[in-house]
């Protein structure tokens, strides 16, 4: 039976109750009593014939799957408060700058915490990630042409994120063909309060955290997660859900991109009427590790059904999964990869079209077992289906095996180190150092430029004070 489906466009992954209530009421409106979430913090509503009819006089943005762009921004928000983050990252920092996006992009934005493991960070062709220096982000770019995602050469401020993000999009036509091009056009094409990249991007490694269930975060706060293994969320359920939101003064819900939902600050006092609510509905909020991390095409029935046969398997060898997250694909679609482990299923050959054989998979895992890496490892190829449990628990021994190891690629913990003293200038107005071996791409002061040779009309990149502002200081840096 045909389906057809329609996407509810979440900026950043973050509705209010009320927004999300009204929601409810528009699928129950379509002849829905279900929704799905989307890998993009998305709202799908999905009905088994062809007669999805939705009312177009609302204030949420629909997007049929037939429509190319009107992609929606992800955000780490979700995770902001109950798991590890950038400090001066905060939940309200994020609602600004998603309100500074007020064209919805036709690209991919993501707009993310590198200390948090929940949402990926370059699943995007636009991937801003926050920095250590307060209000700035790296941009790490893999436009729809693009083979690599590319670092952009210099450190964009929260504010200017939106309008740079436009004027990529405007550019689009230029074709750009690099990172460096795209700077360049980006530069003459609006004003932008840059920072110098003064340090490379560390991604830190955390084994993927459980995000189900009540939880405590403080002394007198909880987060909720809320899973369904079918990805179909009753509506009647969910409005409820939304009315507790509103007697508990919780003013946002939060989708992951794992198709779950999580429910910031709850108050210690509601927690019992929460409790009751889930004892009301049957609502399970404790499911193993094993069922949880896995990314599945949205509603693809073959993939639930091999995903329930593999969870099935490692429940029964009593198998531990913790940390590892699990994909499923297929050769019909065209992914941004962010498990560590992929279960590919293969294209049937082409003169046996038509020919009902079994079906061959592969599996990949990301090198270190860490998706941040993008770097994927072809384990086997073309294995039957009985194959596949034996072979993932070989991978999850793997991956226990180096956990907590020094990551494949880098020195060894105990290589000596030696120490080197590093001169640099440093403005005495705001504290921005410019170090001859970065330059400054800002303002197209290649690298490796003593700061002698700048021009006396050379200006901080961030304040603007004068080049006589700036005082000589020495750091000590270990090498290899």
């Amino acid at each position: 039976m045909k389906q057809t489906f329609s996407r509810v466009v979440v900026k950043g992954g973050v509705l209010s109750p009320a927004e999300l209530k009204q929601i409810l009421e528009l699928a129950e409106s379509a002849g829905l009593d279900t929704i799905s979430l989307g890998s993009r913090q998305d709202i799908l509503f999905i009905k088994e014939d062809d007669s999805l009819e939705i009312d177009p006089q609302n204030k949420f943005q629909l997007v049929s799957p037939e429509e190319i762009g009107a992609e929606n921004i992800v955000s780490s928000y979700v995770s902001a408060d109950i798991f590890p983050n950038t400090p001066w990252l905060t939940s309200d920092r994020y609602l600004y700058i998603l309100e500074q996006f007020r064209v919805q992009p036709n690209l991919k934005i993501n707009i993310t915490d590198p200390k948090q493991r929940l949402v990926p960070l370059f699943t995007g062709h636009l991937n801003f990630i926050a920095s250590e220096h307060e209000d700035y982000w790296y941009l790490y770019a893999r436009l729809p042409e693009w083979e690599d995602t590319m670092m952009y050469p210099a450190l964009i401020y929260s504010w200017d994120m939106a309008k740079v993000a436009a004027a990529i999009e405007d550019l689009l036509k230029e074709e750009p063909a690099d990172v460096e091009f795209l700077f360049e056009l980006v530069n003459e094409a609006v004003d932008s309060n840059n920072r110098t990249v003064d340090s490379p991007l560390e991604v830190p490694f955390y084994p993927f955290p459980y995000y189900e269930g009540i939880n405590r975060v403080g002394n007198d706060r909880y987060w909720l997660g809320l899973y369904w293994r079918n990805n179909r969320y009753y509506t009647d359920f969910l409005k409820v859900l939304c009315d507790l939101c509103a007697d508990s003064k919780i003013g946002k819900i939060s989708i992951t991109p794992w198709k779950s939902i999580i429910i910031k600050g709850i108050p210690e006092n509601t927690k019992i009427e929460w409790e009751r609510l889930l004892g009301r509905y049957g609502i399970n909020v404790r499911h193993s590790m094993l069922e949880l991390n896995w990314h599945l095409p949205v509603n693809n029935k073959s993939a639930l059904k091999l995903k329930e046969y593999l969870v099935d398997n490692f429940d029964k060898r009593d198998i531990s999964t913790y940390g590892l997250t699990f994909g499923i694909t297929d050769y019909t679609r065209k992914a941004y990869y962010f498990t560590s482990i992929i279960i590919e299923k293969n294209q049937p050959p082409a003169e046996l079209k038509g020919i009902k054989i079994r079906n061959t998979y592969n599996l990949l895992y990301a090198k270190n077992f860490d998706p941040n890496t993008q770097q994927y490892i072809v384990y086997v190829q073309e294995v039957d289906k009985v194959e596949l449990p034996g072979l993932l628990i070989e991978l999850s021994k793997m991956y226990f095996e180096q956990l907590g190891k020094k990551p494949e690629g880098s020195k060894k913990l105990t290589t000596p180190k030696e120490t080197v003293k590093t001169e640099a200038y440093q403005c005495s107005d705001c504290l921005t150092v410019y170090d001859p071996i970065f330059g400054d791409l800002v303002q197209n002061i290649a690298p490796l430029t003593p700061f002698e040779a700048l021009p006396e009309s050379y200006l901080c990149s961030l304040c603007e004070a004068p080049k006589s502002k700036f005082v000589k200081i020495t750091f000590e840096k270990q090498v290899d």
